[in-house]
């Protein structure tokens, strides 16, 4: 972790300041600051029922001038009403007014349980505390990441440097994410930064086609959350990335973005498979998305995995439920490297030593090939097991 390449110009900080009831050690306030005002774009959850913090930051973004993000977790000040509204916007004008700028140059994140007023008073004294702690370290940067995490076992953090001309510019993200995870996106928060100088119309295309891409692309259970947020800050300075060079910082922020998702889908509140979903063949890109998403949704299919069942049936069922118009003969089905389903036909193989395979493997692979056209999608999802049911009917009690 202390040789994590993170971009210039940002500080972060994340401390404990107890949002969660008795819990006296977690991280739980993170803030990530720009030094000099920051390029800033965002791609928020589309549920119609939104949290506070929701609201307030889409209202932000794109921007040429943002400072710096703050976030709690424990409490998603989600569904509170005017006071909700209230403490978001207190949140950001607090940590503006400590870091030295207008409180419209911060954007903030919540996430945890919905339906609860923040105890603002501790976070009050949380964002405080964050800001005496603010640093540009590997180390500073883990502690903000550990501070936005709620039922997840382990931090996500992702960064790549590229150059560009004759110069490195650096994109790192962070993200949280175990469940509630079903695009679009999820419960889930992502927060990105970089060096490069890109301007915030630019930095907004390139989140929009990342997040489409890798955020929208994975699924625990299907549930959009109220609280879904990616944000992506750019403060270099010079002229602006045009041309191939906006396009390998793209690249960039793909890759970041991918390898979180990935993160999330493989840290899936009880998950013993982390299941990939290969979909090619089909008359567009949309359409293949389609049918993966809704296998990865399917609990017959999750579960089938989780007992190592090779009940490829389910698959098949799934994709022809799916609206995607086509024939069986169509398609054939992977699991690993067995063909089980070839142009609509089912293939002979050992049901014993399929069910071993899957039981040995943490990670699964479902290639659907159809035979209609070039559209294809990579789609990330886990099985659902006992751990996810104890975890979600406990969780507020």
């Amino acid at each position: 972790m202390t040789n994590l390449h993170l971009p210039h110009g940002y500080r972060f900080s994340g401390v404990h300041c107890g949002i969660r009831p008795g819990d006296t050690q977690r991280r739980d306030v993170a803030l990530f600051v720009s030094d000099v005002p920051a390029s800033a774009a965002g791609v928020f959850t589309q549920n119609r029922v939104c949290a506070a913090p929701v609201r307030v930051s889409r209202e932000r973004v794109p921007a040429s001038d943002l400072r710096g993000i703050v976030a709690c977790s424990g409490n998603a000040n989600a569904c509170t009403g005017d006071q909700g509204m209230i403490d978001a916007r207190h949140m950001a004008a607090l940590s503006a007014e400590i870091v030295g700028c207008r409180p419209e140059q911060f954007l903030v994140a919540s996430t945890g349980v919905i339906g609860r007023v923040l105890p603002m008073p501790r976070v009050e004294e949380g964002i405080r505390k964050a800001a005496r702690e603010l640093g540009p370290s590997a180390v500073a940067f883990a502690h903000a990441a550990h501070a936005i995490l709620t039922t997840d076992t382990r931090t996500k953090i992702s960064t790549r440097r590229v150059r560009i001309g004759k110069d490195e510019v650096t994109v790192a993200g962070v993200a949280k994410g175990a469940a509630m995870i079903g695009p679009n996106m999820a419960t889930m928060l992502s927060f990105l930064l970089s060096d490069a100088a890109v301007s915030p119309d630019d930095l907004q295309k390139v989140l929009g086609r990342a997040v489409n891409q890798t955020f929208n692309c994975i699924s625990v259970e299907g549930h959009t959350s109220t609280n879904d947020t990616v944000l992506l800050l750019a403060n270099g300075t010079g002229p602006p990335l045009k041309g191939d060079a906006l396009t390998k910082f793209g690249h960039s922020a793909m890759e970041v973005c991918s390898e979180l998702a990935r993160a999330i889908a493989e840290d899936a509140e009880g998950a013993t498979h982390l299941i990939r979903i290969e979909v090619e063949g089909l008359r567009t890109d949309a359409e293949a998305r389609q049918v993966a998403k809704t296998i990865a949704d399917s609990a017959l299919v999750k579960t089938a995995i989780f007992g190592a069942d090779p009940n490829w049936g389910r698959i098949v069922s799934a994709a022809g439920y799916s609206g995607v118009s086509f024939e069986e003969e169509q398609l054939s089905l992977w699991i690993g490297d067995l063909l089980l389903y070839d142009h609509g036909t089912p293939q002979p193989f050992d049901a014993a030593a399929a069910s071993a395979f899957i039981k040995a493997s943490r990670d699964i692979v479902m290639t659907l090939k159809f035979t209609l056209g070039q559209g294809r999608c990579t789609y990330w999802t886990c099985d659902l097991g006992y751990e996810y049911v104890r975890l979600n009917a406990d969780y507020t009690t």
